[in-house]
């Protein structure tokens, strides 16, 4: 079954509205959300820490009986990060310090070598690598090169679509995937899915192994309760 990582951003959000405000509480969230079944809990700061805040990266790490994925674009405090909590996974993404949110894979081509340098540093102290990747089968196999464990398809444009014609939008993202496993690579993919097409992504997608979903879970969660939401979404990737 694929794995189901809630991204926790936007409860940090609501969080930090309220400044100093401890409530919602961020690791209770995440504890409930194993608890209510998810494989693993994601995060994205970012270096204003808008929504994530570093030491809340650092609390995670301590308390989490499933996996902490970590997203980010590789800065040194990044880097910095990551080698101090040593999630399980790190998942590398280019979005620039002003991006409302990640919009784009990397440019394999310009990045490929400082990509390498990464992963491999990464990889040495124990996490799996995954790459942040644009539905593109041309871009797999430069991202193979750089050593990454997985690479994570970007399904903004596969949501976008979706509503209009869904064997059209998953068709880039297929031929993508199958690349990925011709080359050797675990297959994760994540943003803007939600219960109206994760579905059928996930139905078609050979070897996909993760999913990561904030922002629409979040708001479904509002409507349906965390737990009934973390479940429903679940029974999508059946």
């Amino acid at each position: 079954m694929v794995i189901l990582s809630v991204n926790i951003n936007k409860i940090a959000t609501l969080r930090n509205a309220r400044g100093t405000h401890a409530r919602p509480d961020l690791l209770q969230a995440a504890r409930d959300i194993e608890r209510f079944g998810a494989g693993g809990i994601t995060v994205h700061p970012r270096p204003d820490e808008r929504h994530i805040r570093y030491q809340d990266v650092r609390d995670l790490a301590g308390i989490l009986t499933t996996e902490l994925n970590v997203e980010g674009n590789p800065t040194p405090d990044f880097l910095a990060l990551v080698r101090e909590v040593r999630p399980a996974q790190v998942t590398l993404v280019p979005d620039a310090p002003e991006a409302l949110t990640s919009n784009a894979g990397w440019d394999m081509v310009r990045h490929q070598d400082f990509l390498r340098d990464v992963v491999a540093e990464l990889k040495s102290h124990g996490a799996r690598v995954s790459i942040f990747l644009d539905p593109d089968p041309g871009l797999v196999e430069a991202a193979a090169r750089t050593g990454t464990d997985r690479v994570e398809l970007y399904t903004e444009a596969y949501a976008r679509h979706y509503p209009h014609d869904p064997a059209a939008a998953v068709a880039p993202y297929r031929a993508t995937a199958l690349a990925a496993v011709a080359a050797g690579l675990g297959l994760n993919a994540g943003h803007d899915l939600d219960l109206h097409n994760l579905a059928y992504f996930a139905r078609e997608i050979t070897g996909l192994q993760e999913v990561s979903i904030g922002h629409a879970l979040i708001a479904d969660a509002l409507y349906l309760g965390l737990e009934n939401t973390v479940q429903l979404y679940r029974r999508q990737l059946k």
